[in-house]
């Protein structure tokens, strides 16, 4: 993902498409929640124009987070779309934190697909299953972990009087 002006400006098309496979097995050393990451795919379709090009990119693969509960291994698969642009030479009048500019004369799309998935790592993530082997306990002495479903549907003791008054009265 990884192309010099020179190459985009012989394409015979103003636009191309592309598909590649990048190994970005660094990403667990820079996100201490990311414990392991799939190959990521990403295909996208670039524009070429006189002064910028414009990238359309999916980015996708899976990886495996601690459950914020239970810290097990969780598999998390993602699908991210973006949209990039980078201006080919430097102006004074672009003010948009958006906009990329090639230095170089080479355009790398790795460091943005790394950012993008570093931004779509969620702040809690749960495993479904409670009893795995390793991990952390869900109860222990005079305290557990209770679910919402279960605290809904639980009344209230000091209440208990009055539904059963509302009860006598709906007999009636």
């Amino acid at each position: 993902m990884k192309w010099t002006v020179y190459q985009l400006h012989q394409k015979a098309k103003n636009s191309f498409d592309f598909h590649e496979t990048v190994d970005l097995n660094e990403l667990t050393s820079l996100h201490s929640d990311i414990r392991r990451i799939s190959p990521v795919e990403v295909k996208g379709t670039g524009v070429i124009e006189s002064k910028q090009v414009a990238f359309d990119l999916t980015i996708t693969g899976e990886m495996t987070l601690p459950c914020s509960r239970t810290l097990v291994d969780v598999n998390y698969p993602f699908a991210i779309s973006t949209k990039e642009l980078f201006v080919l030479h430097k102006t004074d009048d672009i003010e948009d934190e958006d906009v990329s500019i090639v230095e170089d004369d080479i355009i790398d799309l790795t460091p943005l697909v790394k950012e993008e998935i570093l931004l779509e790592v969620p702040m809690q993530i749960f495993c479904d299953q409670t009893d795995v082997k390793g991990a952390a306990p869900q109860e222990g002495n005079d305290w557990a972990v209770i679910s919402e479903d279960a605290h809904q549907n639980r009344i209230d003791p000091r209440l208990e009087g009055l539904k059963k008054l509302l009860e006598e009265n709906n007999e009636s």
